[in-house]
């Protein structure tokens, strides 16, 4: 039977003892160029409304597609840099649906003779008990290109559904695209969601290591569809799955796995069965909602794109791209934690929390390390949580994070000033230094001023200045407090400390 009332999620705990998660992730990148898959419109993310499109991109009659050499590059070292296969000759397809931000009416694309076929990448995920790896087996990685992208007015979701008209951008139609669709990941147990976002974690920092796509998800340059299946015990065969469709941050990806985990346990175990159909993610609510029935690969009507020639890669060339691949992201992992004196602990935190790339950008703006790890797991990773959201996409640069270091270093802030200039910089007042004007917050250093505030503390608590006079140094500490919090934290606490025993013959 179909069970279509609602009903109440099953804790995840325990639907991982009754069930076992089968995984599968399909992850969208776009390609870094400089011009589109089929024609010679720019790629430059945020212009106007399809200010970037041609008679080719938006498939008007009698125009002809000229494949874009660089992105095919691209595919393969992709492919290689995951253990693919290369295929000597392959070829596009037309997927065949109607939809209004397919201009053609088909996606060109690739089906049964994709360029890369048979990887693998290796993942892993912390436990109480230390690392644990995963090997993240990968089906194919494939050539398309991307769709336009609708907008919904009105309405309260920002879908079709109560939108009161729609428009249609078509500056992302054909962006050149690559799928990345692993092999059914099985063996992960109550880890399933940890594991997901580990591998799209590695997957997004290979993209980042070769050059390929800026793999924005924030900006959707790169996107992942999350499947996911249930079954009564790993020996059975695999369960129904759905398809939650265009996850764009690591933290959803996490989430979408664990919803689906609980709510198709709670369906099966209503005695329901899961229907297979692709899913909305609502980052709100951190919960999925059903889209469309899911079809079958016949329902597309694949059929040889007839105005594209196949690709023959030279297995020469071939080899010249996978002699010039750069160091792997877990090599380069090694030489970063030697480099700036890290624990395992703290790199796998980095990683988990998916600030690696970003503490080496601030590094290598300047920033030492350690001040580097500790703003972007501590302060930032706060407004991230706060937020919901990932490290990346915060509204502040690593640069402007460095800058921020800097300050504090030079003693223009301190700690607790420069997380007023983190909040400012997030919350669009300017670079670090035009909010510490803005907002007043320079550290007051000018001795005659913290006098005056060290004698004002000194006369309104007298018993403590005769302690501190009598050798009890450590009673200054209350009168630095005093003063902090006349200043507004901006004095300069070890400052004060020296100006209250000097006035008390301590020095």
């Amino acid at each position: 039977m179909t069970v279509s009332s609602p009903l109440e999620l099953t804790p995840y705990d325990e639907a991982v003892t009754a069930f076992d998660p089968v995984l599968g992730l399909e992850v969208h990148v776009e390609l870094g160029t400089a011009t589109k898959m089929f024609c010679g419109c720019d790629t430059t993310f945020g212009a106007p409304p399809n200010s970037q499109v041609c008679p080719t991109c938006l498939g008007l009659p009698g125009s002809l597609p000229v494949l874009n050499a660089v992105a095919v590059e691209s595919t393969i070292k992709v492919g290689l840099a995951l253990g693919c296969d290369i295929a000597s000759w392959c070829r596009f397809a037309r997927k065949n649906y109607f939809y209004p931000d397919m201009p053609k009416n088909f996606q060109t694309s690739q089906y049964d003779e994709p360029i890369c076929t048979d990887g693998h990448l290796d993942v892993e995920v912390g436990t109480d008990d230390g690392p644990r790896s995963f090997r993240v087996e990968i089906e194919r990685v494939h050539m398309e290109e991307d769709t336009g992208k609708s907008l919904h007015v009105g309405g309260a979701t920002g879908r079709i559904h109560g939108a009161d008209y729609s428009l249609v951008d078509y500056n992302r139609a054909g962006i050149p695209l690559i799928e990345v669709v692993t092999k059914p990941v099985e063996g992960t147990g109550a880890l399933a969601p940890q594991v997901a976002r580990a591998y799209v974690t590695a997957l997004r920092e290979l993209m980042r290591t070769l050059g390929v796509s800026d793999v924005r998800m924030e900006q959707g340059s790169l996107r992942c569809d999350v499947n996911l299946s249930l079954r009564r015990s790993p020996t059975d065969p695999l369960g129904t799955r759905s398809e939650t469709k265009n996850v764009n941050s690591l933290r959803s990806v996490e989430r979408a796995v664990r919803h689906e985990v609980s709510r198709q346990a709670a369906l099966l175990a209503a005695g329901g069965r899961v229907v297979q159909e692709t899913r909305h993610w609502h980052e709100d609510t951190g919960t999925t909602t059903s889209g469309r029935s899911k079809e079958q690969a016949e329902d597309y009507r694949y059929f040889p794109e007839p105005d594209l020639v196949p690709v023959a890669p030279d297995p020469a060339w071939v080899e010249e791209l996978r002699a010039g691949l750069p160091v792997s992201p877990s090599v380069r992992r090694g030489e970063l934690q030697e480099a700036w004196g890290a624990s395992d602990q703290e790199m796998q935190a980095l990683l988990n929390a998916g600030a690696l790339d970003l503490v080496e950008s601030t590094v290598a703006a300047g920033a030492p390390a350690d001040a580097a790890r500790k703003w972007w797991m501590g302060e930032l990773a706060r407004h991230a949580n706060e937020g919901q959201a990932d490290l990346a996409a915060l509204p502040i640069t690593p640069a402007q994070v460095a800058r921020v270091v800097a300050l504090v270093e030079s003693g223009a802030v301190n700690d607790k000033l420069a997380r007023q200039v983190i909040e400012g910089v997030l919350a669009g007042e300017g670079e670090p230094d035009e909010v510490v004007t803005g907002r007043g917050l320079a550290v007051v250093s000018d001795d005659a001023a913290l006098l005056a505030a060290v004698e004002e503390a000194l006369a309104a608590d007298p018993d403590v200045a005769e302690k501190i006079r009598g050798g009890k140094v450590a009673a200054a500490g209350a009168v630095v407090g005093a003063v902090m919090k006349a200043t507004r934290g901006q004095a300069d606490a070890g400052r004060v400390r020296e100006l209250v025993l000097e006035r008390c013959g301590q020095a």
